[in-house]
């Protein structure tokens, strides 16, 4: 499941504003969220599109 922008559009007010230096917006983060969520895997698992699991 990802949510698209248009999607992310709709509920973006209910997140807090990104400041500074950010390499992952929140619906991307929103988006690695629900993929660990609805496979149930560890976040070290997650496939590269979501980034650097550190981060």
């Amino acid at each position: 499941m990802n949510i698209t922008k248009e999607q992310y559009e709709r509920i973006a007010d209910c997140f807090p504003r990104q400041r500074g230096n950010v390499s992952l917006d929140n619906r991307q983060v929103l988006n690695a969220i629900l993929y660990v969520a609805e496979n149930g895997c560890k976040w070290r698992r997650l496939p590269k599109e979501f980034g650097n699991w550190h981060t």
